[in-house]
């Protein structure tokens, strides 16, 4: 599977999206829809940060006048210092921006949502380029409408509908399709810290209109590393319209990578967003066995666990319940002996990585323990499952079960078990052993799945 990896460690703007997808590959010709139907044009150069040689992408005016960047001041969702107000101090504009007269950043028609949808419905773009690019600009258009109490349809952009926040949206659409991944996913994006100034007063990072479009996007948001704005909406919302969230990078045979450059130098942190492209990386419930798609299926979860030497046992035997409710994939209670040769327990959960910290919490709470580790499991090799129902016939009367039908990922099944409750039902009903009921049933979808 070809996979598109952002490492989102450093945050992420528009232009530093575009810049680090050409440095992987992306060919800057496949821009030209824009600058064909905007006066811009794109400029490509490198740079250096922390050592390290990173690609620039500019947005200039093409010989056109650049319309005011907008009298009432920056907005929830722009992008001029990304629509807080706070000048020209951002930490992802790139250094060079202040050498162009030309620089077509703010100018052009401040454009309502739906005028910002026209224009990109008018470009001719490819189906799923115009198909990401109407995403993004519709994330940022709820992020807007939830900030100031509006709805979608009295929306007008600042800068975010002006020509270069255009240009970074779908720039970055057309460059991804020209990549042309299976598969685009982010580790957690740094949003940075501290607090920005906007027209409205002091808030702190992330803003207000990036914070709404986290809050709808499937990758998480980290704070740091440095106390600067590092996840701008523009970032955030091309993001949010592209990438599926992941943990860790997956493991890929990397082919290409590329850094996309923002502006400022911090002393420890290159501050360049990285891209990675190769095979592998497979999506959640995919195989990841072999190039036939044979063998189980790689589950990513969370092993937590906890030492008791006091624990009730009506809390112990509440464990599966209330750890359930708080994301647990599974709970296991062993008899182990402790420190002095005390009786104890050892309670290991199983449960997705994002849902560690809950469980961890209600793991806590109900048994008073002090702390609760994470071993190093990052996944796990799981059936694919499916429910088949047996239906019995007994005396005259049809009754039903419900089957697990455990497989590998290509549909081998080696394993059928009828539910435990439902045989102890048809047993009650009829007076048959639940064993038998038990037996029956699986035979019964044994002989349906012609196994």
């Amino acid at each position: 599977m070809r996979t598109l990896a952002f490492d989102g460690r450093t945050g992420a703007a528009g232009d530093m999206v575009c810049a680090a997808l050409i440095a992987a590959g992306a060919d800057p010709a496949v821009l030209s829809p824009v600058s064909d139907r905007l006066p811009v044009r794109y400029e490509v150069g490198e740079t250096t940060r922390n050592g390290i040689r990173a690609t620039t992408v500019d947005v200039l005016l093409d010989g056109a006048e650049g319309g005011e960047a907008g009298s009432d001041g920056g907005e929830a969702g722009s992008d001029d210092a990304h629509g807080h107000g706070h000048g020209h101090s951002h930490a992802h504009r790139h250094e060079h921006d202040r050498e162009h007269a030309d620089h077509a950043e703010g100018a052009g028609v401040h454009r309502t949502y739906h005028e910002v949808v026209a224009l990109v419905e008018s470009m001719d773009l490819p189906e799923s380029v115009e198909s990401v690019a109407l995403d993004a600009f519709e994330r940022l258009g709820r992020a807007e409408a939830s900030v100031h109490g509006t709805d979608l349809d009295g929306t007008r952009f600042h800068e975010v509908g002006a020509d270069d926040a255009i240009a970074d949206v779908v720039g970055a659409a057309l460059l991804i399709n020209d990549l042309g991944p299976d598969r685009v996913v982010t580790t957690p994006v740094a949003a940075g810290g501290g607090e920005v100034e906007m027209s409205h007063g002091v808030y702190p990072v992330p803003a207000p209109a990036t914070t709404e479009i986290a809050a709808g996007a499937d990758f998480s948001v980290v704070g740091g590393p440095v106390d600067r704005e590092l996840l701008t909406p523009t970032g955030a919302a091309v993001l949010a319209a592209v990438a599926e969230g992941v943990d860790r990078l997956p493991p890929l045979d990397v082919d290409a990578a590329g850094y996309g450059a923002g502006d400022a130098t911090f002393p420890d942190h290159p501050n360049a967003l990285r891209i990675l492209v190769g095979d592998g990386g497979e999506a959640k419930g995919e195989t990841a066995t072999d190039p036939d798609g044979h063998g189980l299926v790689r589950d990513d979860i969370a092993v937590l666990e906890t030492n008791l030497d006091d624990a009730s046992p009506e809390a112990l035997g509440g464990l599966q319940e209330a750890l359930s409710r708080a994301g647990a994939r599974d709970v296991t209670v062993v008899p182990t002996t402790m420190k002095k040769s005390r009786p104890g327990h050892l309670v290991k959960v199983i449960c997705k990585p994002e849902d560690a910290e809950a469980v961890a919490e209600r793991l806590a709470r109900e048994t008073g323990t002090l702390g609760v580790r994470q071993s190093g499991a990052s996944h796990r090799w799981i059936a694919e499952r499916a429910f088949e129902t047996a239906t019995l016939a007994i005396d005259g009367d049809e009754h039903e079960v419900s089957v697990k039908v455990s497989s590998t990922a290509d549909g081998d099944v080696y394993d059928v078990s009828a539910e435990y409750d439902d045989a102890a039902a048809v047993a009650e009903a009829t007076g048959l052993p639940i064993r038998d009921a038990l037996r029956r049933a699986e035979a019964r979808v044994r002989e349906s799945i012609g196994e």
